[in-house]
C-alpha cells in the first residue's frame, strides 16, 4: 500500500493558502500538487469526501474489503498553508480513527512517517479503498486527475495500481 500512497502523495500534497503563486512545487524532480483555498474543483472534491464519509465507514465496518487499502487523506496546518497526507492501516477504536502516517512530510512538523496518529474527524478531506482493483472515494485524486491533459492522464493511470471511473 505504501508504494500505492506515495504516488497519491505526490499527486494530492497540497498546500491552501493564499500566498502561494504556482501550482506545483518541484521535489527531486517529482511534482507535488499544490492548491490555493479558492481552488473550486478542490474543494469540492473536498466537500464530496466529506459528505461521503459514511461509504468509507460502511466498507470497513462491512469486512468485505481488503482493509490494507483503506486510507484517510488528513490536513496538518502548517506556517505556509496546510499540508495534506495519506494515513493508512485505518482502525475504528471507541467511535475515533487511528492509522499510520504513510508518507515523509514535508511541510508539517506535527507527525512522521509511520507515526500512529489520532485522527482529527474534522480534519479529513479524502478518503479511498479497493473495491476489486477500482477505486473507491479518492475525490482529490480524481479531480486533480481530471485536470491533467490526455498525457498525463494515461501516465497516470499506468502508474495506477488501481481503476478510475470516469
Amino acid at each position: 500500500m505504501k508504494h500505492l500512497l506515495s504516488f497519491f502523495f505526490l499527486l494530492s500534497m497540497m498546500s491552501c493558502d493564499n500566498n502561494q503563486d504556482s501550482n506545483t512545487v518541484e521535489k527531486e524532480s517529482e511534482k507535488l500538487y499544490v492548491a490555493h483555498s479558492d481552488e473550486t474543483g478542490m474543494n469540492e472534491a473536498i466537500e464530496t469526501a466529506k459528505k461521503t464519509l459514511g461509504k468509507f465507514d460502511d466498507a470497513l465496518k462491512s469486512n468485505k474489503y481488503d482493509t490494507s487499502t483503506f486510507a484517510l487523506k488528513i490536513k496538518f496546518q502548517t506556517a505556509n498553508g496546510n499540508e495534506h497526507i495519506w494515513v493508512t492501516s485505518i482502525v475504528i477504536k471507541d467511535g475515533q480513527y487511528f492509522g499510520l502516517v504513510d508518507d515523509l512530510p514535508e511541510l508539517t512538523t506535527k507527525v512522521k512517517l509511520g507515526q500512529r496518529i489520532k485522527i482529527d474527524y474534522n480534519s479529513i478531506t479524502d478518503w479511498m479503498y479497493a473495491d476489486n482493483g477500482i477505486l473507491r472515494g479518492g475525490y482529490t485524486i480524481k479531480y486533480i486527475r481530471s485536470i491533467q491533459s490526455k498525457e498525463e492522464q494515461a501516465k497516470f493511470d499506468s502508474s495506477f495500481q488501481l481503476k478510475i471511473e470516469d
